[in-house]
């Protein structure tokens, strides 16, 4: 199921026995379907980890490992979970805080299939994400079918100017085309996460590599010709290799929270030339002596790649903002309970041992 030394060390930090663990594979509204050594099992959180949650990144999520209460109990009880390896986190659609996908998963293939919704910039975003959990990304282009091989050629040519380091994987579900490579990188015990829009084709690709149709699939839109939502919750799924894939609901949007991480890794080229420009602080945008600027104008970036590369600053530089502000309220809520507290604590000593007061 994914176990590896990295939790059995925390394990035996934690003196907790085998029996103890289980992994999250499905979550569901207030409630998850974890999978032990003995089985399969439906499970709540306590009470405790609930008040104790400052955030969404306190309850569990697809991938977790979690300390479970050893019961006989239909329903299992998650205790705590154990420190993650890795986490895949994105920005609420309109909203200044972070969703976490999925945690513990070594490589994530982000998927996009040739036609409208084909788009590096987008590419760029699931990149940045998967590098900032410290996850390795790896790229599919599906339905391959609907283009021919000097189409595709161009298409791989593309990203592998902007992305050199990334793998490049074209698949067709209809013709079969690269399932076998796409299969040969699977290797037991690890963890593998689809990402991509709504439509693409993941849980198509999935199907075909558990070779049963777990997942209900639609097809393409006729009036809009875009992708149609078919999963709608994470869920891990286990294939026969040993293989371990978690699928994600389809997004339009991939928004970027605080990932200054991934940002360095996959923009390192414009990173480096930062570190050359006149000014420390420099923003790259009209600035004198900006050697980003110097060498967009030589074509030694692309300016799309530039584009996105001050698009998604922004987006982390926005998100910093609100989270610092949202952090200051809760402080200053926090303190303001705390010295409520403290007053009423003061009025009921000062009342009920007042010489005027009588029992």
């Amino acid at each position: 199921m994914g176990y590896g030394q990295y939790f059995d060390k925390n394990k035996i930090l934690q003196n907790i026995v085998q029996k103890q663990i289980a992994r999250v594979t499905t979550e569901h509204r207030g409630a998850y379907e974890i999978a032990t050594a003995d089985g399969e099992y439906r499970a709540v959180v306590t009470g405790k980890k609930m008040l104790d949650a400052l955030n969404r990144d306190d309850y569990p999520a697809v991938g977790d490992w979690v300390i479970i209460k050893t019961s006989l109990a239909a329903t299992k009880i998650i205790e705590d979970i154990l420190p993650r390896k890795t986490t895949l986190h994105k920005k609420y659609g309109g909203k200044n805080e972070s969703q976490l996908i999925a945690t513990n998963v070594d490589v994530s293939f982000i998927v996009e299939s040739i036609g409208r919704d084909f788009n590096l910039n987008r590419f760029e975003r699931y990149i940045v994400l998967a590098r900032d959990g410290g996850i390795e990304p790896i790229i599919i282009i599906n339905k391959s079918d609907l283009a021919n091989k000097a189409e595709i050629q161009t298409i791989i040519s593309d990203i592998h100017l902007r992305f050199s380091i990334v793998s490049v994987i074209t698949t067709s579900t209809i013709t079969d085309t690269g399932l076998d490579l796409l299969t040969s990188y699977i290797k037991p015990g690890l963890t593998y996460c689809f990402l991509g829009s709504s439509g693409v084709g993941k849980s198509s690709i999935i199907n075909k590599l558990l070779a049963k149709e777990y997942i209900a699939t639609k097809s393409i839109s006729a009036k809009s010709g875009r992708g149609r939502h078919t999963t709608t919750a994470r869920q891990m799924y286990f294939m026969g290799s040993g293989g371990i894939i978690i699928d994600n609901p389809g997004c339009r949007e991939v928004g970027v929270a605080d990932v200054d991480t991934g940002l360095k890794k996959v923009f390192e080229n414009i990173e480096n030339l930062a570190c050359k420009c006149k000014f420390k602080d420099c923003a790259h945008v009209n600035e004198p002596g900006c050697a980003v600027l110097q060498a967009l104008d030589f074509g030694i970036i692309d300016s799309s790649q530039y584009q996105n590369y001050q698009k998604l600053h922004k987006e982390a530089a926005f998100y910093e903002l609100n989270s610092y502000e949202k952090r200051q309220k809760d402080k200053n809520f926090g303190k303001f309970v705390k010295n409520t507290k403290k007053e009423l604590d003061r009025f009921s000593h000062d009342y009920f041992f007042s010489p005027h007061c009588h029992y």
